[in-house]
């Protein structure tokens, strides 16, 4: 856990991230702390920074410490039976902002150094980095003051130019540089389309299990996040439009469904842009691992259809890069290009000028082209790693099966074996304690009873994924055949 502010010592911002997780209830009344050794593991700090926390906070009536079964958030917090506390109001917000504020409690982006087999976190060793320092050196003078200047909220022309031509050969989207928008990653992108053509109260059909950072885009924002169950063929639009008829918007993950990894069929595909057309509503894209397809052909997007004038193409170089590079970019119907730029300029005005310039030589030069060849050549062979190296931890227990896309594979617990919401929850928190990020399919749900791991593969070496294996190996009896 990386310092924030030279002048808060780094226990004191642990007291306090601690403390308000208990108060937002993020840390329920009544439950278990981890040990502070493999506390302070996961967290990313020493053992006696996390002690001092610690004593503070059972100081001031926190958490309590029971000799010889660890500590616990103290049980005097808890709510009254049946009565829902949601976070105190904070004094001068608005509701919406005290809805933004809330976003904490439904989604918690990992802050702390990424662990086997954490899903999102792409290989970051392999990058470029001095090809894309010499890039920046190589920007004429004259350019990099006009850069350093403020700049088109819509983004840097020759980034849009760029990004509209590889859309093309990538994906299949047709487009030009004058429906492409440059923003600060996917969230951003989603965060303005929920503010600009949704309404307080409007209500948007999302995937279940589905990605929380977009239903907590779409609740900050004041809207009704609706659950439409997912199956073999994507989102299940016609159960969807059937239960909630007055949706304004649908956002999805059609070319790998985060996070359960199915491929919307075409005729799925065609049925959500028939809905969107019959009933005036938008489809969101989320295209977040498109890219990585490793099979002899590649499904374009969505988008690329020829029925796709309402669907908004979402894309983001934090999985084809690196999460750090900090921008993305929505393919918006033109006439809503000025409207969406506008609200850029009055969030955070443009993004980094240098950045945009020197993305746009790497995307035009072929530089991108060939990173991603490399890493479509590594993933498959550490996911292969992974299959095995968890194959011969089990004993032969645990055979995931193996996936053509994307970054993270996941074994499902077949109806059978879903013993209780928490299921999933429990052996996840059994594995942070060893060491490993086990991410547990229930955090995805709403209305879904789907149950499982993720394990993610893409960002580790296979040192590391055999590590994490043995690791688990305790833990892998637990695991159930898949559904």
């Amino acid at each position: 856990m990386a310092s924030t502010r030279a002048n808060v010592p780094l226990r004191l911002q642990l007291y306090r991230q601690l403390r308000g997780a208990i108060e937002a209830g993020t840390l329920a009344p009544g439950s278990r702390l981890p040990p502070t050794r493999e506390h302070a593991l996961s967290l990313g700090v020493s053992r006696n920074t996390l002690l001092w926390a610690m004593a503070r906070l059972q100081a001031e009536g926190y958490v309590t410490a029971r000799v010889g079964d660890g500590s616990y958030v103290a049980a005097a917090l808890a709510p009254q039976a049946g009565v829902r506390v949601p976070l105190p109001p904070l004094p001068q917000l608005s509701r919406r902002g005290q809805a933004i504020a809330e976003t904490h409690a439904r989604w918690q982006p990992p802050l702390v150094a990424a662990l086997p087999f954490r899903i999102g976190a792409p290989e970051v060793a392999s990058f470029p980095y001095a090809l894309w320092d010499r890039l920046a050196r190589q920007i004429d003078p004259r350019e990099r003051q006009r850069l350093a200047q403020y700049l088109d909220p819509a983004g840097h022309a020759p980034l849009r130019e760029a990004v509209a031509q590889w859309l093309w050969v990538a994906r299949g989207v047709r487009c030009d540089a004058g429906q492409v928008l440059v923003c600060s990653g996917s969230q951003q992108a989603l965060d303005l389309i929920a503010r600009l053509l949704l309404d307080p109260g409007d209500e948007v059909l999302v995937e279940d299990p589905g990605y929380p950072g977009i239903r907590a885009a779409l609740l900050g924002q004041g809207v009704q996040v609706r659950p439409v169950p997912v199956d073999d063929e994507g989102l299940c639009i016609a159960a969807g439009a059937e239960r909630w008829p007055a949706a304004r918007l649908a956002v999805v993950t059609p070319t790998h469904q985060f996070p359960v990894g199915v491929c919307m069929s075409l005729a799925r595909r065609r049925e959500l842009l028939d809905w969107a057309e019959r009933c005036g509503a938008w489809v969101v894209e989320d295209d977040y691992d498109g890219e990585f397809q490793y099979g002899p052909h590649r499904l374009e997007a969505l988008t690329s259809l020829p029925q796709a004038g309402r669907v908004l193409y979402v894309g983001t170089f934090s999985k084809i890069l690196h999460p750090g590079l900090r921008l993305g970019f929505i393919v918006l119907p033109a006439p809503l290009l000025r409207p969406f730029a506008a609200a850029r300029a009055v969030c955070d005005r443009h993004a980094p000028g240098d950045s945009q310039a020197v993305l746009a030589r790497f995307i035009a030069d072929g530089h991108l082209l060939r990173h991603l060849n490399r890493m479509r050549e590594l993933y498959p062979r550490r996911q292969q790693h992974l299959i095995q190296a968890l194959a011969e931890a089990s004993e032969g227990r645990l055979q995931l099966a193996p996936s053509a896309q994307g970054l993270h594979l996941l074994h499902e617990l077949g109806p059978a074996a879903r013993r209780g919401p928490q299921d999933d929850e429990r052996l996840s928190q059994q594995a942070l304690a060893a060491g490993v990020m086990l991410t547990p399919l229930s955090r995805y749900a709403l209305a879904s009873p789907r149950r499982g791991w993720l394990f993610g593969y893409a960002g580790y070496d296979e040192a590391e994924l055999t590590r994490a294996a043995q690791r688990l190996a305790p833990l892998l009896g637990q695991l159930t055949a898949p559904r």
